[in-house]
């Protein structure tokens, strides 16, 4: 998501030219929408797979990328667009270059979404929501070392408390195991969601690399075209997964097993590609229709939706631990979202100065 801070500086004067008002707007808001409901519905459906009989792991990391093909409507309807002001425009902008970044991202993707999948079946959703809030400490992290962005005292304040938060959940985790998970998995669930986080962390900056090396204008077109390449592989990389681990042949089995019927188990499955995919979509949307501060503080407001929910339809513990937690989270992304906030407006101040500079001169 860091990444979308050169995207937005290349494209700002492209956008005002090619994109009306009222369409800007459309697109911020339908991308909000799309971010908001896929950031909740995801997680939660995920966890309803596995809450009524779903165990395989492989088959529901494979679904968070697996409806990609969606991603074709934008892309075509874009080409149209492109088409009407430039009857050469080609049906594709992303290079050879830039597709070999996308193939490997997006295999790491797919171990990242098997990561959380496999956490995901021992923990809490409410639990995993907050662990996964602890991504934004890594991607700080893992930014400073691959692409040189310096620490603030709002990034090292949030830090601080993610990294507290997920100590005081991992020093209670006795109290929030579900039903017939031993303390063994809950911990295995407990630290592969770490993992998943740290992952995905590293991979943002390597997105955010991939932009600086790309030689060429980072447009809304070609991050949708770099998204899918990624969704692919990464369904692949699971799709892999799940010829190893037999999970084909055992889609029929545990659909008639499933505790809300064959029906409603193939249901979850279709939903929660879709709301996946919807997350995905709506977080690129944002990102480049607004800014990435806008994206992070979506998803902050909308983990104590995901612990409501969790205890609502799951029945899950909200201890008080678990609300500390929360807490220090919220806490540490509002934090991180105020330095972003003045670091853009000191940015943009500057920028002006030196515009009126050169206007004087």
């Amino acid at each position: 998501m860091e990444a979308s801070k050169l995207q937005q500086n290349n494209n700002n004067n492209s956008k005002n030219e090619h994109m009306s008002k009222t369409l800007k707007k459309t697109l911020i808001i339908l991308n909000c929408f799309l971010l908001a409901i896929g950031d909740t519905g995801g997680p939660l459906l995920s966890r309803l797979y596995f809450q009524h009989g779903g165990h395989r792991q492989w088959l529901s990391s494979c679904l968070e990328t697996a409806a990609w093909p969606i991603i074709f409507i934008p892309l075509i309807i874009s080409y149209y667009y492109r088409r009407k002001t430039d009857s050469f425009a080609k049906p594709y902008l992303i290079t050879p270059r830039i597709f070999i970044a996308c193939v490997v991202l997006g295999l790491l993707t797919g171990l990242d979404d098997f990561l959380y999948a496999y956490g995901l079946a021992f923990i809490p959703v409410s639990t995993s929501a907050l662990l996964i809030s602890t991504q934004l400490a890594f991607t700080a992290f893992f930014a400073y070392i691959i692409v040189k962005q310096k620490f603030t005292p709002f990034s090292i304040n949030a830090v601080a408390l993610l990294t507290v938060g997920a100590v005081i959940l991992g020093l209670h985790g006795s109290k929030d195991r579900p039903a017939n998970v031993t303390k063994g998995k809950y911990f295995m669930g407990f630290f592969l969601t770490l993992g998943a986080a740290a992952l995905y962390g590293f991979v943002l900056p390597m997105i955010e690399l991939t932009y600086l090396k790309a030689k060429q204008a980072i447009t809304y077109t070609l991050v949708m075209e770099m998204q899918l390449v990624m969704g692919f592989f990464a369904t692949v990389f699971c799709t892999v997964g799940m010829l190893i681990n037999g999970d084909f042949q055992a889609i029929p089995k545990e659909a008639s097993a499933y505790g809300l019927g064959p029906v409603r188990y193939y249901t979850v499955l279709v939903w929660q590609a879709i709301f996946w995919q919807f997350f995905f979509l709506g977080a690129v949307g944002v990102i480049f229709c607004v800014h990435t501060l806008l994206a992070g503080i979506i998803i902050a407001v909308f983990i104590p939706v995901i612990e409501v929910f969790g205890v609502i339809f799951f029945h899950e513990n909200f201890s008080s631990e678990k609300g500390v937690a929360l807490v220090l989270s919220l806490w540490g992304l509002a934090s991180y979202s105020y330095g972003e906030y003045r670091e853009a407006k000191e940015k943009e101040a500057a920028r002006r100065a030196k515009g009126m500079e050169a206007e004087t001169v």
